[in-house]
C-alpha cells in the first residue's frame, strides 16, 4: 500500500509541477506579447511610406515639365541610333535634378524596347563611387553582366533553331525513303492509285489519244502527268514546283522560304499568307536566317560560349587603371547599343580624382565600333567646370540644364501629390502640408527637406498613436531634423575644427559669455597638447571659427572695442549637450580625461 501511496504522491506532484510550468509559460507569453502588441494596436497612418523617401522616382514630377522635355529632346537621338549630346544638369539640393533625370532615363529604356533600339542607362552616385578606378570597374562589371545575359539568350535561341533544324532534316530523310518506295511501286504498276490513273485515262478525250498515242501507255511519264491535277501555283512565285527523281521538291525551287523559326522577323504579306498554307510544314527552319546548315549553328554557339568564358569581372581594387578601362571598353563595344552614363554628384568625382575619368568617357566614341556613349552629369556646384581641362569642358558641357529652386506653392503641390499615395485618407490636418512647404521654402526650396519633414511628422504621430497628423507633429519634426543635421555636420568635421568647437563648448559650459577669439585660442592650445595634435596659428583658428559660422554651428559677430580694436564675439548656435556628445564620440577627443583645468587656465591667462 505504501508503494501505491508513493506512486499517487508522485503523480500528484508531477501534475502540480506541470501546472506551475504552464502558468509560467502563460505569464512569459503575456509579457512577450505586450512588447509590440501595444505599438500595433493602433491604426497605421501610412499607406506607402517609401513614396516620401528621396530614393523614390514618381510617375509624375510637378513643375519640372520644361526641364524634362528639354532632356527628352536631347536624348531622343538615342532612339534613332545616334549619339545624344552630353548634358550637364545644375541646381541646388532638392530641386528635382536626380528624380527628373531618372524619370527621363526610365522612359528612354521603355521606349527603346518598344522600337527595338538598344539603349542602356547606367546610374552612378559619385559621392560613393568617387575614383576613376571604381567608376570604370562598376561600369565594366555592369556591362559584362548584360553581355552574359545577352549571350545566354542568343544561345538559347540558337539551340531551339538547331533542334528544329535537326527534326526537319530527320523528317526529310524519312520522307525520302517513303518516296523511293512509292516510286518503285509505281514503276512496277503496283501502286495503290494505279487503278485511279487507269480510270482517268479511260475517260480522257479520244482526240487526245489520237493526237498523242503514247498516252495509252499507263507507265508513260507524260500519261502520269496528264492524269494528275496540276499543282497550284504558290503565292508570291511565278514558278511551278517540279520534282526530283525521289519525289521531293527541288532545293532551288523550295516553296516560299519564309521559314517557321520562332525568332525570325515578320516577312512580307506573301510570306505570311504562305506560312498559313499546308505547305508551311515543308519549309526549312533555316529560311530567312544567316545559317545554311546545322553545322554553322553549332559553330556559332561555340563562338558565343567562348565569348562568355572570356569575360572577367573587375575586382574593386588591384588592377592597373588602364587594364580596367580596356575591359570596360570591350564590354561596352560588344554589341550595338547607345549607352547613357548618368554621373550624379559629378563634382565629387572631379574633386577626388580629377577630370581623367570624364576625359576618357567623353573621348570614347572616336574609338568605339558598335556602340555610342553619352554622359549626363548632375551637380550642385555651378562652378565645378571651372576646374576642368578646357577639352573636357567643351565636350562635356554640350547641353546645360538649370533647375531653379521650388517656391512654397510648388512645394505644396509636390507634397499634396505624394501625400495622396503615402498616407491613408483623412489623416492629415489641413495646415500640415502648407506648414511643411513653408519650412522647406525658407531653405532654398528644398523638396527633399519638405518630404523628409512630412514623413518625420507622420512617424512621430504614428509613434504617439495619434489618428491625425497635426501642426504640433510638424514642428517637432522640424526640431528633430535640425538636430540630426547638426549631428551629421559635427561628426564629419576635421579634427582641428572639432578642437576649436570643443573649446567654445567648454567655455560656455563654465558660464563664459561673449567669448572672443583669444579665449578660444588659449583653450584650443591646451587641448592640442593633451591629444598631441599640431597647434595652428591664431589667425588659422580665426578662419576655422569663420567656417563654423558659415555652417551655422556657431554665431560669430565682429564687435568694435573702441581704442582696443575689433574682435569676434562667439556663441554656440546648436544644442550644447548633443554637440558635446558627438565630439566625445571621436576617438581622439575621447582621450581627454579632465577638461576643468583647461577652462581654469583660460581665467589664468
Amino acid at each position: 500500500m505504501s508503494d501505491d501511496n508513493t506512486h499517487s504522491d508522485r503523480t500528484i506532484n508531477l501534475g502540480t509541477t506541470r501546472g506551475f510550468g504552464a502558468d509560467i509559460e502563460e505569464t512569459d507569453e503575456e509579457s512577450n506579447q505586450g512588447l509590440f502588441d501595444d505599438l500595433l494596436s493602433g491604426e497605421p497612418i501610412f499607406e506607402n511610406k517609401e513614396v516620401l523617401r528621396p530614393s523614390y522616382t514618381p510617375h509624375q514630377l510637378p513643375h519640372r515639365s520644361d526641364q524634362i522635355n528639354k532632356m527628352a529632346t536631347i536624348l531622343v537621338a538615342a532612339l534613332r541610333g545616334e549619339t545624344p549630346s552630353n548634358i550637364l544638369i545644375y541646381g541646388k539640393t532638392g530641386t528635382g535634378k536626380t528624380a527628373s533625370a531618372k524619370f527621363v532615363s526610365k522612359e528612354l529604356e521603355t521606349t527603346s524596347k518598344k522600337y527595338s533600339t538598344p539603349c542602356d542607362v547606367e546610374y552612378i552616385n559619385c559621392e560613393v563611387t568617387d575614383t576613376q578606378y571604381r567608376v570604370l570597374a562598376q561600369l565594366a562589371n555592369k556591362f559584362i553582366e548584360e553581355n552574359e545575359q545577352l549571350i545566354d539568350e542568343r544561345i538559347d535561341s540558337l539551340q531551339s533553331l538547331l533542334s528544329a533544324t535537326d527534326s526537319y532534316e530527320s523528317r526529310l530523310a524519312e520522307e525520302s525513303v517513303t518516296d523511293e518506295s512509292s516510286d518503285n511501286q509505281l514503276a512496277a504498276g503496283e501502286g495503290p492509285d494505279s487503278r485511279s490513273r487507269s480510270h482517268s485515262n479511260s475517260v480522257s478525250d479520244p482526240l487526245d489519244s489520237i493526237s498523242n498515242p503514247s498516252d495509252s501507255d499507263p507507265n508513260s511519264p507524260s500519261s502520269i502527268q496528264t492524269g494528275n491535277t496540276t499543282p497550284p501555283t504558290q503565292s508570291g512565285s511565278d514558278k511551278t514546283a517540279t520534282s526530283d527523281t525521289d519525289g521531293r521538291p527541288s532545293s532551288e525551287e523550295t516553296p516560299s522560304e519564309s521559314g517557321n523559326f520562332p525568332l525570325e522577323t515578320e516577312g512580307s504579306s506573301a510570306d505570311r499568307s504562305a506560312s498559313t498554307s499546308p505547305e508551311s510544314a515543308d519549309r526549312s527552319p533555316l529560311a530567312e536566317t544567316p545559317f545554311s546548315s546545322a553545322e554553322e549553328i553549332r559553330t556559332r554557339i561555340e563562338e558565343l560560349e567562348s565569348d562568355r568564358d572570356s569575360f572577367e569581372d573587375v575586382p574593386m581594387t588591384g588592377w592597373p587603371t588602364d587594364r580596367v578601362y580596356s575591359v570596360f571598353f570591350d564590354a561596352v563595344d560588344y554589341s550595338e547599343r547607345v549607352v547613357v552614363i548618368m554621373l550624379d554628384e559629378i563634382d565629387k568625382l572631379v574633386e577626388k580624382s580629377g577630370d581623367d575619368t570624364l576625359y576618357n568617357l567623353s573621348r570614347m566614341n572616336s574609338e568605339l565600333q558598335n556602340s555610342r556613349v553619352s554622359i549626363i552629369g548632375i551637380s550642385n556646384d555651378l562652378k565645378f567646370t571651372d576646374f576642368l581641362d578646357p577639352r573636357v569642358k567643351s565636350s562635356l558641357g554640350e547641353e546645360e540644364i538649370v533647375f531653379p529652386p521650388y517656391d512654397a506653392n510648388q512645394l505644396r503641390d509636390i507634397l499634396q501629390h505624394r501625400a495622396e499615395v503615402a498616407f491613408k485618407s483623412d489623416v492629415l490636418s489641413p495646415d500640415v502640408i502648407p506648414l511643411c512647404a513653408a519650412f522647406a521654402a525658407q531653405e532654398h526650396g528644398d523638396a527633399r527637406r519638405a518630404l523628409d519633414l512630412l514623413r518625420t511628422a507622420g512617424e512621430l504621430a504614428e509613434r504617439a498613436q495619434a489618428e491625425t497628423i497635426i501642426e504640433e507633429h510638424v514642428r517637432k519634426a522640424q526640431d528633430k531634423i535640425e538636430l540630426d543635421r547638426v549631428v551629421e555636420v559635427v561628426r564629419t568635421l576635421p579634427t582641428q575644427s572639432k578642437l576649436v568647437l570643443f573649446s567654445i563648448i567648454l567655455l560656455e559650459k563654465n558660464g563664459v559669455h561673449s567669448i572672443n577669439t583669444g579665449e578660444v585660442f588659449n583653450i584650443y592650445k591646451r587641448l592640442c597638447e593633451e591629444i598631441d595634435a599640431d597647434v595652428l596659428t591664431q589667425r588659422r583658428v580665426t578662419d576655422l571659427i569663420s567656417e563654423l559660422d558659415m555652417l551655422g554651428i556657431v554665431n560669430a559677430v565682429v564687435v568694435s572695442k573702441g581704442r582696443y580694436g575689433r574682435t569676434k564675439e562667439i556663441s554656440l548656435s546648436v544644442p550644447l549637450e548633443e554637440t558635446e556628445a558627438v565630439l566625445l564620440s571621436d576617438s581622439r577627443l575621447s582621450d581627454i580625461d579632465d577638461v576643468q583645468p583647461f577652462v581654469q587656465a583660460r581665467f589664468d591667462n
